[in-house]
């Protein structure tokens, strides 16, 4: 029996080793590949997790104290355009009068910097705010109006296919009257626009959130992103929402026509409210898209019941009814007006999430909060904060000497105040969402067979002091390849964002482009952020 036994476990072993040397290995080039995800990793041993990280809170960088911009400005979108950083925004104003909420006409406002911390609010001189044009909006809802549209919440971009003309080179989409839609616009500059079409091109969804497309050139087409509800039900005029807050996709190859909607699905089967999206390729490596979600969570728990008016108001005794950490967060008195209006005014929070997809419908959704609320304080921990702007921005380091970073912003404040919102600045490593972590005790990760291209591999990590990660090229079956083994890789320490991997005084694998390959990490006290093979 024993004997039986022994050669069934030598024949599974042998089937597992034939099935692995056959997997059809994965080309990955010498793009750079982040631990966003699992796609390229085959197993993980002893202490090692992927850890999710957090921006670091810096400065505000800019108070929306215009009269035209109202209290409750929202839907940030920001981008680097050649030698200066852009920023367009929505500004529009809400009031709390014989108990119900106003809110006034929006106008559509742009902003630049040279160094992505101090803006400035160019006078356009292209609408006129009472009695004066010498205002930054670009758009208001007047001239939105004239093409049967209203603003929504626009996301502008700059159009990469080589193939848009001059007078296009900017584009956004508005919310169209009738038919309820995405209207596509155009422009030569992001400051002048006219309509791509006399009508809407995407018709399903809500469009109650901010309505996104970019091109992705990796794949050579262009994706939109909106809000979608699931069984949700719309006619020429209006959107009834049913089921939960989602976000629906669709590519297009003129921004006119589009195709192949779905829905996003996520690998996580927690459920989840989400608003924004803000996905869009990861700059350092466009393959990869990236999104910044906004989750949606109400915490007023088992209060939340209809009021006696049939209303979902929440008067004092469904107040008290609140749990206490709700009742502990910062501005209580302007919850308590809020929740007068709709209870989840005062009882809801929002915070940004990560999460990434190498198709644009499939996402690896981290469901822990990657921008949480933070310490509180005022104008913070409420529904509306931490709406995370479309697109984060390369920028240079607050360190002397320290390399680039990654820029992100936020709204914060408190909206029915008469004081506008305000725009806190995040800073992250470069590829630092998500690393690949070891303890003092150790770890080890390897990946699923890959092809590569190029001379030497860079890693972008950082450790200890004390800690280390080590590097093995092998062949498919986990054999090491001579000269490239953990024993030929000494330590490597430090904290960098691109270090050549040394075997035995060399670090030209080359040789091995173009055959499949394993890769190996061993760390310790350490973390992996990416890895790349290039020249």
């Amino acid at each position: 029996m024993d004997t039986i036994v022994k050669l069934t476990v030598i024949a599974m072993l042998i089937f597992a080793t034939v099935c692995t040397e056959a997997a059809e290995p994965i080309h990955i080039g010498s793009r750079r590949e982040l631990f966003t995800d699992t796609a390229l990793i085959e197993r993980i041993n002893g202490q090692l997790e992927f850890r999710l990280h957090h921006p670091t809170p810096r400065e505000i960088v800019m108070l929306h104290d215009e009269p035209w911009e109202g209290n409750n400005t929202t839907y940030h979108c920001v981008f680097k355009d050649g030698d200066r950083y852009r920023m367009f925004y929505v500004g529009r104003n809400s009031t709390y009068q014989n108990g119900q909420l106003n809110i006034g006409p929006s106008s559509f406002c742009y902003a630049e910097s040279d160094d992505s911390i101090h803006w400035r609010k160019p006078k356009l001189g292209l609408c006129e705010f009472q009695g004066s044009k010498a205002n930054n909006i670009v758009m208001d809802a007047a001239a939105a109006a004239k093409h049967n549209a209203r603003l929504g919440a626009p996301a502008v971009f700059r159009d990469e296919n080589p193939e848009a003309t001059p007078d296009a080179r900017y584009k956004m989409f508005l919310n169209s009257r009738s038919p309820l839609g995405m209207f596509p616009m155009k422009s030569p500059d992001g400051i002048h626009w006219s309509p791509m079409s006399d009508k809407p091109v995407i018709t399903d969804g809500a469009f109650d959130s901010m309505n996104l497309a970019f091109w992705d050139s990796e794949r050579g087409e262009y994706r939109a992103y909106w809000r979608y509800f699931t069984g949700g039900t719309t006619n020429e005029k209006e959107w009834k929402p049913a089921g939960v807050r989602a976000i629906r996709t669709a590519t297009s190859k003129d921004l006119l026509h589009w195709e192949a909607q779905s829905d996003l699905s996520y690998q996580s089967s927690l459920e989840m409210e989400l608003y924004e999206n803000g996905i869009h390729p990861y700059h350092r490596a466009p393959h990869l898209l990236i999104g910044l979600p906004v989750r949606y969570v109400d915490r007023a728990g088992a209060s939340s019941l209809t009021s006696s008016d049939g209303s979902d108001r929440a008067g004092p005794e469904r107040i008290r009814k609140w749990p206490a950490s709700l009742r502990a967060l910062p501005d209580f008195e302007q919850r308590q007006a809020r929740a007068a209006l709709s209870e989840r005014y005062g009882s809801a929070l929002t915070e940004g999430l990560f999460m990434s997809s190498r198709d644009g419908v499939n996402f690896h959704r981290r469901d822990e909060g990657f921008l949480r609320p933070g310490i509180e304080r005022p104008g913070t921990w409420n529904y509306g904060h931490q709406f995370v702007a479309w697109h984060g921005v390369e920028t240079a380091s607050a360190l002397e000497g320290a390399p680039n970073e990654l820029s992100l912003y936020a709204t914060e404040g408190v909206w029915l105040e008469k004081k506008g919102k305000t725009l806190r600045r995040y800073t992250l490593r470069l590829d630092g969402f998500v690393s690949a972590h070891a303890s003092a005790k150790g770890g080890e990760l390897v990946t699923k067979p890959i092809v590569f291209s190029g001379r030497k591999l860079s890693l972008n990590f950082a450790t200890s002091a004390a800690g280390s990660i080590r590097v093995a090229i092998e062949h498919p079956n986990g054999k090491p390849i001579d000269g490239f083994s953990l024993a030929d890789c000494s330590p490597h320490f430090g904290d960098t964002l691109d270090r050549a991997v040394v075997w035995s005084n060399q670090q030209d694998p080359g040789r091995f482009a173009g055959t499949p390959v394993r890769l190996r990490f061993v760390l310790q006290d350490a973390d992996l952020y990416s890895f790349r093979f290039g020249d």
